[in-house]
């Protein structure tokens, strides 16, 4: 996949392997992005925001490499990954131009499972491209472009040397899993005091962390958000050992992750958030096994960063 910097990169095109009813709900998903993006834009009043366009949808992830999961009955559904590409990085901004549409395409009856956007523009993902880093290259090789505005190219993504790999993921480690630890123990302080919804927010914010922790060391990014889920799908697609830290089997489990997700806010601003010691200490336990698992897959990836490195 690699090329000189410069040449611009083809990409797949046809999603032909996905069943019928996930290509009607990419459609669909696609032209709700297009349209309420379009009306964002419309009322925007500087006229780089005005000019803003939509240079690239892409397909990435699970429903892009052929190898999804569809059992909502068992708990487990892959979501649609979508990278946009856009012209203007003040069009990044999801609270502006991109949370109707999500809220929107969230409530569609005919979307039968989440979709997770990341959006960047044309110059930041050349630059990651041209930098060599994993998880754009990684969406070079296997993402298949939905929608395409001509004259915008992509280019071709530069190797990263093994040396320059490892010394980043190993950087992200030794920052991020510290972080991670000391919030699952304020947490883990905060359950047994009995500051149920303080216990909530640390404990958001450790599950949210040891995300960013694997998919630092693992793909050397992580999309900008709090959507504990949205990291989770992004972490599991990329080690499926991840998946264990959270049941999936019952309601109850599955509420109980909601409620973590909620606690971002809702546990800091909102009276009518309540979670009880029973909820807090089940997901102590799932945040605690994750901590392991994240610990022991970084740790084999830097083990293979750095033997790639001393070669």
């Amino acid at each position: 996949m690699a090329g000189a910097l410069g040449k611009s990169l083809s990409m797949r095109r046809d999603i032909d392997h996905l069943p019928e009813t996930q290509r009607e709900e990419l459609e669909r998903v696609q032209r709700v992005l297009m349209e309420e993006f379009e009306t964002a834009v419309s009322r925007a009043t500087s006229p780089s925001r005005r000019n803003g366009k939509i240079y690239k949808i892409i397909l990435f992830g699970s429903y892009a490499r052929d190898d999804w999961v569809d059992d909502p009955k068992g708990g487990y559904q892959s979501d649609f990954d979508l990278l946009i590409i856009v012209n203007d990085e003040d069009l990044t901004d999801i609270a502006h131009y991109w949370y109707v549409a999500e809220d929107k395409i969230l409530r569609d009856a005919s979307v039968g499972r989440l979709v997770n956007i990341i959006v960047h523009s044309l110059n930041e993902v050349n630059a990651a491209l041209s930098r060599g880093e994993y998880f754009w290259v990684d969406i070079a090789r296997d993402g298949i472009m939905l929608y395409e505005l001509p004259g915008h190219p992509l280019v071709r993504p530069m190797p990263l040397t093994p040396v320059d790999a490892y010394s980043m993921a190993t950087g992200y480690f030794e920052h991020w899993m510290p972080s991670a630890e000391q919030f699952l123990s304020q947490g883990e302080e905060a359950v047994a005091r009995g500051w149920n919804n303080n216990a909530a927010f640390q404990l958001h914010q450790a599950t949210e962390r040891l995300y960013i922790c694997f998919l630092l060391v693992r793909k050397l990014y992580f999309p900008k958000s709090h959507n504990i889920k949205f990291l989770r799908s992004l972490a599991e697609d990329n080690e499926p050992r991840l998946i264990a830290a959270w049941p999936r089997d019952s309601r109850i489990d599955r509420r109980r992750f909601q409620l973590l997700k909620r606690a971002y806010v809702e546990a800091r601003y909102s009276e009518a958030y309540a979670i009880e010691r029973e909820d807090l200490d089940a997901i102590l336990a799932s945040v605690k096994v994750l901590r392991n698992l994240v610990d022991e897959v970084s740790r084999e990836c830097l083990a293979e960063r750095k033997a790639a490195a001393a070669q």
